[in-house]
């Protein structure tokens, strides 16, 4: 299988974090986004134009939470997406939040921070960051409060969920992300952050 895939990608790592768990080699195909001829390569596969993209001989998948789940669907025996309904109901339910909400807050608090300057957009906008590290508090208190009691943010280990709602905690520190306060959540960010998959995931 085929990952299409660059590393400053949150999305990506995703899915490299769960083959990673589950044991499943990827041929890893970088992306330079800054390319304009990698780019319209890339619309071939993806028409969203967007990383990640799996290739499983002629099957092209993209949505980095349907690659995750075709992952575990395809890996007998894992543990990460349970069978029971009401479980993937849950795992589920994370997933979406993670990519509808946290995800997408941090990706403007990323862009503001980090890449506006790298691209010669000049400093981030001080009502947007504000704006949006309103919202980052109010998602971080809901993570946070359902932390209190648990682990992990589905059963009793590792699934799905956590690894969707981790990955873009990749840009906590460069994109200034408030989320420092919340104990329950550093607790479990930390804990991911022990994990092999996280340390095998983090880009050279």
């Amino acid at each position: 299988m085929r990952l299409f895939h660059n590393h400053l990608s949150s999305n990506g790592r995703r899915v490299r974090m769960v083959a990673e768990q589950l044991g499943l080699p990827l041929d890893i195909v970088k992306v330079d986004l800054v390319s304009e001829s990698e780019r319209a390569r890339l619309h071939e596969i993806n028409p969203n134009g967007k990383l990640p993209v799996l290739q499983d001989g002629d099957f092209m998948l993209w949505e980095s939470c349907a690659i995750m789940q075709y992952l575990c669907d395809i890996t007998p025996g894992q543990q990460l997406y349970p069978q029971d309904a009401r479980v993937r109901a849950d795992v589920n339910r994370w997933q979406f939040w993670a990519c509808q909400h946290f995800a997408e807050t941090i990706s403007i608090l990323a862009f503001e921070n980090i890449w506006k300057g790298m691209i010669g957009r000049g400093e981030g906008d001080p009502a947007i960051v504000a704006h949006a590290e309103g919202e980052l508090r109010q998602l971080g208190a809901v993570l946070d409060g359902h932390l209190a009691q648990r682990d992990w943010l589905v059963g009793e280990a590792l699934s799905l969920a956590d690894i969707a709602v981790v990955a873009p905690l990749m840009y906590l520190e460069k994109a200034r992300l408030p989320l420092g306060d919340f104990p329950n959540l550093m607790s479990w960010f930390e804990r991911i952050r022990q994990l092999d998959l996280w340390k095998n995931t983090e880009a050279g």
